[in-house]
């Protein structure tokens, strides 16, 4: 009996933005996070990657300078992933009909009867200068703008007619034109346009790298740019309404260590101040099965305890997905370590009985101690993970407390991949939001794999924890996380008061107003 072929499936050619993932449309952030291939340019932000499902196969199709990849193969490949009955998601840099090469994929699939949908983006002929505080019309200074390429050849238009372009007025936006910008420029002087017309080159226009360069026509040909850049000629380029510089993490990229779920809110957080979150997972969160059979034993006891302490978000996710009834506490108080893990506890509709004022094991204990009552007849229960330190139920012990814990989740190290490593090097700050972190973070040092001068201490992986040729910033969410690290010989510039995702930000931010041109201030990458 002869095989059923699978129903071709459907190719999304959707438009990535310019870089910013914050750009992407809500129809293309939909698709994305039900792609099973996503092929992709170059120039699409990591982030935007992540948004796929794990499952999800990633094809780069990224045209290298100098290492063109056929527009043929990459047709060829959209088409034969679509016959496998995939749902296949094209990921355009931009927009994918504005100089994208989206209409020519559009003609192969639709020659090959396969379905697609464009989902358009917003073009960095727009975003970068709107970033960079440009706008390409202005009243009483230009009432339209011209976009066109530097590589027109490419498209096969044969060579453009620049004194048309000149003598339309306004403003002109140019892509793809670093490389020919010396010989646009000379066209367009020759063609009349003014050699003092103001003009702006925005380089990595919307990601954290972003930069501005300002000169003018007839100094353009000499400026110092860098591909990829978006050139806006005309008088709208004088102007300056500048405002992504002046965000106080503007320039840093920060390595984002949490586990991949975990990891959104400060990535989000990071992003709103200007840096360039980069995710390197250097732990992830493993339930084992015999945790689950001691999490289901403990939530079926929980009336008989006078407390239950949560010390982060993990333990209340993993112990309250056995709780079938809030109920089920009876008497039960409940102890959160600081507002992140009250926060979690309150999207189960629960409010902690007792969140100490600084946001530590050492302080909750106290606070539990010292809230006296049932000195040496309570009975608390400890749901942690298995990883956790033991100094929240030794000083409850020690107090006459009788303290059960029971292992909620388990932290397990993760290697990075080349590029993984790659990333976390260049990044001008590492975060950290528990110990866990730290030691896979230690033992990439340890082993060698980020022993390098770029390292938090390039002599640990020799031993010699002496010497300190520090270029990043370590930073810590909270005093557990730094003492761990200082245990490791690792110095930590960073130490969040309020030991939260905000309160880790607040304190990078504080750190990069306190010294903007200093040592860590953020290299260009």
């Amino acid at each position: 009996m002869r095989a059923e072929l699978p129903k071709p499936g459907t190719v999304y050619l959707v438009g990535a933005g310019p870089g910013d993932p914050g750009l992407i449309t809500l129809r293309g952030a939909e698709l994305l996070s039900r792609a099973e291939v996503v092929v992709h340019d170059r120039l699409v932000h990591p982030r935007l990657l992540s948004m796929a499902p794990g499952s999800a196969e990633l094809i780069d199709v990224g045209k290298k300078p100098g290492v063109p990849f056929d527009q043929a193969e990459i047709n060829a490949l959209l088409v034969s992933q679509a016959r496998l009955g995939r749902c296949v998601v094209r990921l355009k840099g931009g927009d994918p009909f504005v100089l994208g090469r989206g209409g020519e994929e559009a003609q192969a699939l639709k020659s090959a009867g396969i379905s697609f949908e464009v989902v358009p983006g917003i073009t960095s002929a727009l975003a970068a200068p709107a970033f960079a505080g440009v706008p390409v019309t202005h009243r009483g200074v230009s009432t339209g703008f011209t976009v066109l390429t530097g590589r027109s050849g490419e498209y096969n238009t044969g060579e453009l007619d620049w004194d048309a372009a000149a003598k339309l007025g306004g403003t002109i936006v140019l892509l793809m034109a670093v490389a020919n910008r010396e010989v646009i420029a000379e066209r367009l002087l020759a063609a009349g346009r003014d050699p003092l017309t103001p003009v702006i080159a925005v380089e990595w226009g919307t990601w954290a790298a972003q930069r501005s360069v300002r000169t003018t026509l007839g100094g353009l040909a000499a400026a110092e740019l860098c591909a990829p850049a978006t050139i806006v000629i005309g008088d709208v380029a004088a102007l300056d309404l500048s405002w992504i510089e002046r965000r106080p993490l503007y320039g840093w990229s920060i390595a984002v260590t949490r586990d991949v779920a975990q990891a959104g809110e400060l990535s989000n957080r990071l992003a709103g101040a200007g840096a360039e979150p980069i995710l390197v997972p250097l732990l992830s969160i493993e339930p084992s099965s015999e945790m689950l059979r001691q999490l289901r034993d403990a939530a079926e006891s929980l009336g008989s305890y006078d407390w239950v302490v949560f010390t982060s978000a993990n333990s209340v996710e993993s112990f309250l997905a056995h709780v079938r009834d809030a109920r089920a506490f009876s008497g039960a108080r409940i102890a959160a370590v600081g507002s992140a893990t009250a926060a979690a506890l309150k999207r189960h509709n629960l409010v902690a009985d007792l969140v100490p004022q600084s946001y530590s094991a050492k302080d909750l204990a106290s606070a539990l101690v010292s809230d006296g009552r049932g000195e040496g007849t309570s009975r608390l229960l400890f749901p942690r993970s298995a990883r956790a330190r033991e100094n929240l139920g030794n000083a409850l012990r020690q107090a006459g407390w009788t303290v059960d814990e029971v292992e909620a989740y388990r932290t397990e190290p993760i290697v990075p991949d080349a590029s993984g490593l790659s990333e976390l090097a260049r990044a001008t700050a590492i975060t950290f939001c528990s110990p866990s972190a730290v030691a896979s973070y230690v033992e990439l040092l340890r082993t060698g794999m980020l022993a390098s001068p770029g390292s938090a201490l390039a002599g640990y992986a020799r031993g010699d924890r002496s010497e300190e040729p520090r270029r990043q910033i370590l930073a810590c969410i909270g005093p557990t996380t730094a003492d761990a690290a200082a245990e490791e010989g690792l110095v930590i510039d960073v130490v969040a008061r309020s030991h939260t995702v905000d309160g880790l930000v607040d304190a990078l931010v504080e750190r990069a107003t306190l010294a903007p041109n200093g040592t860590f201030r953020a290299e260009r990458q």
